[in-house]
C-alpha cells in the first residue's frame, strides 16, 4: 500500500491581494488546498509546507523574510507539529529536507498543491516524480497568473491548464479537489 503526503507550495501572502505578485483566483485555490489538507489531517498523514524565501530581496523583493508577504496565508496555515521547508528555488527538493522527510515518512505517493502552477508546482512535480514518486496535482488547488512572452500575454487559466496538461502527459495524475477527496 502507498503512504500518501500533502505537499502545500508557497501559499503565502504576497500572492493575494495587495501581495508583491498577485495571481489570479488565488482564495479559490488556497480553500481548496486547506479541504485537501483536512483530510491529510484527519487521516494522520504527513504534511510538507513549503514556503518560498526571496534569496536575494534586492533583486525580487518578493517572499523578503520577516515581511506579511512571506508569511503562509491564514487559509492554510500550518499546526505546529506540521513542518514547515523553506525554500529559495523553484523546485521544492532542491536545498531542503523535504525528501529526507518524505523518506522517513515511507511516503511513496505525493499529492501536490500550491502557488504557481507553471513555476514551483511544475517543478516539484517532475522533480518528485524522478525521484521515483507517484504524483498528483490537485488542479483547482493551485493557482497561476498572466504571463507575457514575445510581447503576446498569455492568461492564467491559459498558462494554468497548459501546465497542468503538460503534467498529465507523463508526471502527474491530475484531479480536482472533489475527485480526490471522493476517491
Amino acid at each position: 500500500m502507498s503512504r500518501k503526503a500533502l505537499i502545500i507550495i508557497d501559499v503565502q501572502n504576497d500572492y493575494f491581494e495587495n501581495g508583491a505578485i498577485e495571481l489570479v483566483n488565488p482564495v479559490e485555490a488556497s480553500l481548496n488546498v486547506a479541504k485537501v489538507m483536512k483530510h491529510f489531517r484527519e487521516n494522520n498523514l504527513p504534511i510538507a509546507h513549503i514556503q518560498h524565501v526571496s534569496a536575494n530581496p534586492e533583486a525580487v523583493p518578493i517572499f523578503v523574510k520577516g515581511t506579511k508577504g512571506v508569511e503562509i496565508h491564514e487559509n492554510v496555515k500550518p499546526l505546529e507539529e506540521e513542518h514547515i521547508f523553506e525554500k529559495f528555488y523553484p523546485n521544492s527538493f532542491r536545498e531542503t529536507g523535504l525528501l529526507d522527510y518524505l523518506k522517513e515518512n515511507d511516503v511513496s505517493e505525493v499529492i501536490i498543491t500550491g502557488m504557481m502552477t507553471h513555476m514551483c508546482v511544475d517543478a516539484t512535480t517532475r522533480a518528485a516524480f524522478d525521484l521515483g514518486y507517484k504524483c498528483t496535482v490537485i488542479g483547482d488547488a493551485c493557482a497561476s497568473r498572466d504571463l507575457e512572452i514575445n510581447g503576446k500575454t498569455v492568461k492564467a487559466d491559459d498558462v494554468h491548464h497548459a501546465f497542468l496538461a503538460a503534467l498529465a502527459f507523463f508526471y502527474a495524475e491530475i484531479k480536482s479537489t472533489e475527485e480526490f477527496l471522493s476517491a
